[in-house]
């Protein structure tokens, strides 16, 4: 590596944070803070085309062979992991140090399936990056060690409302997709409305295939005035529905380590979420949020109206929620990273 204080780097993955409907990543994230920081930084790619994502990233690692001391990959299941496979294939060939950050709540499944290829890919890194205990302990020893270093939330942009007398309105804000189970949060409505009549549902998001369905689902249970289709939100328009709402709701089948869920507890909203993947490694039920099983409707609405019925556990949950949120912010995380370098810096040394 170089010998200034701090390494160049290069965040190679999907970024797509710049283009009207995406949200913003991790990698994008850390890219700004790490730049704020000091180091010198690489971003790539930011195009939407998978083939010239690849293209645009193996560029990338070529052309800047010269400066790049570390290429930090984010690494996906399904076809992202190929992606992965592709850069990290070259940056070794170019000699250049690997971290591997770990992303997604079915990688674990994917690594069981595609064991040999995931096993050859993942012996490249100097360094596995895990955001979670989930990750870390349900994925096999590859060689190189699993570092936890957790996701990061700009707690400076989630002004913090404490809850404690809570109306019903929740807030879902998640992409419409399969694994996120939107129509599941219309089941979760329809239960809570036979204790609430005047409960009420946003949900937002980037619709990547069930938007229709879920819009179908509500008119069919009589729920279309009592459901709101905010869209995709922007930074201000996400604070305005935080601001706005006093129970998140977090329905999915597959999770890993959801940032608009730490960015809900960071708002003070508490929190309701299936107990998938690895948010029970993120949230302890009935201390940082309210854990319910997965596809369970009925149990999601009682954990809701639950809250609304105990201003005390609803108030803990969200000063609990807002603490979770400090834990993952940058100043607690930068730290992490600075080891993390050092440490493969050592083991190439």
């Amino acid at each position: 590596m170089s010998a200034g204080p701090r390494p160049s780097l290069c965040l190679a993955g999907p970024m797509l944070g710049s283009h009207a409907g995406w949200v913003v990543s991790q990698g994008e994230i850390l890219a700004e803070l790490f730049a704020e920081r000091g180091h010198r930084v690489l971003l790539t790619s930011r195009a939407r085309q998978p083939l010239l994502r690849v293209a645009d990233i193996l560029q990338t690692l070529v052309r800047h062979r010269c400066v790049i001391d570390l290429a930090l990959v984010m690494v996906f299941s399904g076809r992202g992991f190929a992606l992965a496979d592709a850069s990290s294939w070259l940056a070794r060939r170019l000699g250049q140090p690997l971290i591997f950050c770990l992303r997604g709540g079915n990688l674990p499944a994917f690594s069981q399936t595609h064991a040999r290829w995931v096993a050859r890919v993942m012996r490249r890194a100097d360094l596995l990056v895990a955001p979670s205990r989930y990750l870390a302990t349900k994925l096999p020893a590859w060689g190189p060690p699993v570092t936890v270093i957790p996701n990061v939330v700009r707690i400076a942009r989630c002004p913090f409302r404490p809850r404690t007398q809570l109306a019903p309105r929740l807030l879902w804000m998640r992409t419409f997709h399969d694994i996120y189970c939107p129509e599941l949060a219309i089941d979760v409505l329809a239960h809570l409305r036979q204790q609430h009549g005047d409960a009420t549902l946003t949900m937002a998001g980037q619709d990547r295939g069930r938007l229709g369905a879920t819009r179908a689902h509500a008119k069919a249970l009589g729920l279309e005035r009592a459901v709101r289709f905010a869209g995709f939100l922007d930074s201000e328009a996400k604070q305005n529905e935080f601001s706005m709402h006093d129970v998140f709701i977090n329905t999915n089948k597959i999770d890993n380590t959801p940032v608009s869920v730490i960015e809900a507890a960071a708002f003070g909203l508490p929190v309701v979420a299936t107990a998938v993947g690895g948010i029970p490694y993120l949230l302890r039920d009935g201390q940082d949020a309210l854990l319910v099983p997965a596809h369970e409707a009925v149990a999601m609405a009682a954990a809701v109206a639950r809250l609304i019925a105990e201003p005390a556990l609803a108030a803990r949950l969200s000063e609990a929620g807002r603490a979770l949120a400090r834990r993952c912010a940058w100043p607690a995380v930068a730290g992490l990273w600075d080891a993390a370098f050092a440490r493969v810096a050592a083991m190439r040394a």
